[in-house]
């Protein structure tokens, strides 16, 4: 196998990042289980998905034929799969800000085509990493968009060519067009990129466009363009004119990341998406799961004081196992006075202040995986604990604050606070870490 780039090599950690985090198995689970019982508003739900629009009011706006339609694909949307495959930022793998996303189109004999869109807010308002469903309609482009910066569907990101990425029914099809490396015969900076699938879906790309033939724009980066042409990939022509030519989507463009992550060895295929999984590695059968070592009952060991020691969770709370309430009174009492503080005593707050899963607990709460991350922490200090003043304290609380922030937004109300009412206009540094921001 050809030896990976150190961009590669980020690229993958990006992505096994991603996995770990992203979409935890829990979701998954749940919602899962309220989409097979036919309850795909209950599966958004867990996913964390909201439904912006009225089945309802879409009849009587469009027709019953359209919102029969609309309707049959919300049945089978995969609320988790469509979390799986949202376009993501570096450096953190989340959710790409103030984004729409085009699932499907739908003709209309009254507004000529309506899209159902999949929405992201505006990095400053993100927390909870939330997607929002809605209908949009190119006559009127603002209507039900809100404050959303970017309502009409973006060019590059569209899912409505690829639905096996959310919609159930054709999420077999995802091993077929997940792409796969190139061969040493083709320049290395392309390796990574979905070269053998891209005639097919620059073809799939032109019909949707209502095109015999044509040029298809290949966008590498953020600098480099290639031409598609029936004859093969040329240079990009001078800057403007491809901006009248189709842009093959972002998820034709590069090979799946978990093809490239299961080939890199980076993650095991049990922790794949289960509609992934399959679609990838048809015979495997997935494993049990395996208890957690940080579960109920569990004791860490501590050396205080040339003895080993041991703490853990009792009535909720974590505490010394092996020193009597006496002598942790006495402790505390001279600790209070300046005194050193007794090891078990010391390794408990710093759990507390610091702990050594804060990355972990960042990370999910980064992700919208506040369920996770309180998991975490009761696991490790008790589901009862008062948390003490410290790195742990200030993300949880900066966390409760973005969640305020997304509230405001979701209501209409973000334009009386701080944050920017219609368009992101903060540093590039600022906008990938909004939890930073937030917290100021």
């Amino acid at each position: 196998m050809r030896p990976l780039t150190a961009n590669e090599n980020d690229r993958l950690f990006f992505w096994a990042h991603v996995r770990e985090f992203a979409v935890p198995p829990p979701m998954i689970e749940s919602a899962t289980a309220r989409r097979l019982v036919g309850d795909w508003a209950g599966a958004c739900a867990a996913a964390r998905v909201d439904v912006d629009l009225n089945l309802r009011a879409v009849g009587r706006a469009h027709g019953r034929l359209l919102a029969a339609q609309v309707r049959a694909d919300l049945r089978q949307l995969a609320p988790d799969l469509l979390r799986w495959h949202f376009p993501r930022i570096a450096p953190d793998g989340l959710l790409r800000p103030g984004l729409t996303v085009s699932l499907a189109r739908y003709p209309s004999t009254a507004d000529g085509e309506v899209h159902l869109v999949a929405r992201t807010p505006p990095s400053w308002a993100d927390a909870g990493q939330r997607i929002s469903l809605a209908l949009w309609v190119p006559s009127r482009p603002r209507d039900g968009a809100g404050l959303h910066p970017h309502p009409r569907p973006d060019r590059r990101f569209r899912l409505d060519l690829h639905r096996h990425l959310w919609d159930v029914r054709r999420a077999g099809e995802l091993g077929e067009r997940s792409g796969s490396t190139i061969g040493d015969g083709v320049a290395a900076e392309l390796s990574g990129f979905a070269v053998d699938r891209w005639p097919a879906e620059a073809a799939l790309l032109l019909r949707a466009e209502g095109r015999v033939d044509g040029l298809v724009t290949v966008r590498l980066d953020s600098r480099r363009r290639l031409v598609l042409a029936p004859a093969g990939i040329t240079v990009a022509p001078p800057r403007g004119r491809s901006r009248a030519w189709p842009v093959l989507p972002d998820a034709a463009t590069r090979v799946l990341p978990d093809l490239e992550l299961l080939r890199a060895g980076l993650i095991d295929v049990d922790r794949l998406h289960p509609l992934v999984a399959s679609a990838l590695v048809p015979d495997h059968r997935p494993a049990g799961a395996s208890p957690s070592p940080d579960g109920p009952g569990h004791a860490r060991l501590v050396d205080c004081r040339g003895a080993t020691h041991r703490i853990g969770v009792v009535d909720g709370v974590l505490v010394p196992l092996d020193h009597d309430p006496d002598e942790i009174r006495r402790e505390e009492l001279l600790v209070a006075f300046g005194g050193p503080p007794l090891p078990c005593l010391r390794v408990i707050d710093d759990a507390h202040r610091r702990p050594e899963s804060l990355v972990d607990v960042r990370a999910r709460l980064d992700h919208g995986d506040t369920e996770g991350a309180l998991a975490t922490v009761e696991r490790l200090l008790g589901p009862d604990v008062l948390l003490r003043s410290g790195a742990l304290r200030d993300e949880l609380e900066a966390a409760a604050r973005g969640r305020v922030a997304h509230g405001l937004f979701r209501a209409g109300l973000a334009g009386s606070g701080p944050g920017p009412a219609a368009r992101d206009t903060r540093r590039r540094d600022v906008r990938s870490h909004p939890r930073h921001a937030i917290s100021r």
